[in-house]
């Protein structure tokens, strides 16, 4: 267990290190000189570029600025937002919370219908089976803009249900919950499709086997079969895949906040990337991938403790 732990703690700080070499890399391969994009086309005399020369290290060898820049990035300072003029790890801290409010919103809603989907088709075959292939094969296959598009248009602008793009300030948690509502179905419908899929396919398979045929001819009532029987051993593949989907989730964001205007990671990643405001971009990148490899881990720490048939070593990697 240790050892098994000591190998993804260093897999994991490889991964964080070579995406940290991508990432500082990409400043100096995208054309153009790195001056003029912090200067956003501003005239600026002599002395001011020499300034911001020196501020950001421009005039040192690449692998001393990118060794200062790792520095500062392990000690917490991302740096300076050139679009909005204050530390980056401020301007984050402040966009996390929408966004960890609509991940956890839509993960909830991805293991409640995804869940509920798989076992519905799994235990009712013939017309519901086929409602739920059908229903699941659309919702994965929907990019999150065109059901944000859809969501909006249906419970937005013809039935006035839900607040549309912007939605103003909210007053309370409640209502915050209530305005990310249509951005949280928009995140978890593909996602939940395909967990219902997992779902569906990881029952079927624990129904056939011989275990359950026993337990059902020795009169164990049918709910108490599935309840001990089905659902238990079907939860592996589940919860490892549902894993990886929470992850998932935190990558997708940037659609669904673009086109509901939530201000969180997601959105303002996109606006930097349109600003060319690198070390914003290089900060979520890296806190984005730290998160990815992150839950990853821990669903497969957490795999075995589900399903003992599983080992360490067999989770989601």
């Amino acid at each position: 267990m240790t050892r098994y732990l000591v190998g993804r703690l260093l897999g994991l700080a490889a991964v964080l290190f070579v995406t940290s070499l991508v990432v500082f890399g990409s400043v100096h391969l995208a054309p153009g000189d790195p001056v003029s994009f912090l200067l956003h086309g501003r005239p600026a005399t002599p002395a001011a570029v020499a300034a911001l020369r020196a501020e950001h290290h421009l005039d040192d060898p690449l692998v001393t600025q990118y060794a200062k820049w790792l520095g500062s990035v392990l000690s917490g300072d991302f740096g300076r937002s050139a679009q909005y003029h204050q530390d980056v790890a401020s301007l984050i801290g402040s966009r996390l919370p929408g966004t960890a409010l609509l991940v956890g919103y839509a993960a909830v809603l991805v293991a409640v219908l995804g869940v509920a989907a798989g076992i519905l088709g799994a235990l009712r075959p013939g017309l519901p089976d086929r409602v739920v292939l059908i229903g699941t094969g659309v919702a994965t296959a929907t990019p999150s803009f065109v059901t944000a598009i859809a969501l909006v248009s249906l419970f937005s602008v013809q039935l006035g249900w839900f607040p549309g793009p912007g939605g103003g300030t909210p007053a309370g948690f409640s209502e915050r919950l209530y305005q990310l509502t249509l951005p949280a179905f928009a995140l978890a419908l593909s996602f939940a499709g395909l967990l219902a899929r997992v779902t569906r396919s990881a029952m079927l398979d624990e129904l056939g086997r011989e275990h359950v045929e026993v337990a059902r001819a020795r009169g164990v009532a049918g709910r108490s079969v599935v309840r001990r029987h089905v659902l238990r051993n079907a939860l592996g593949p589940v919860v490892t895949v549902g894993g990886t989907m929470l992850a998932g989730l935190l990558i997708s964001t940037s659609i669904v906040e673009t086109a509901f205007d939530v201000p969180g990671l997601g959105s303002l990643l996109v606006q930097s990337v349109t600003s060319k405001d690198f070390a914003v971009v290089q900060a979520i990148t890296l806190l984005s991938v730290a998160a990815f490899v992150l839950v990853n881990l821990v669903v497969d720490l957490l795999a075995p403790l589900i399903d003992p048939r599983l080992s360490l070593g067999e989770g989601s990697s």
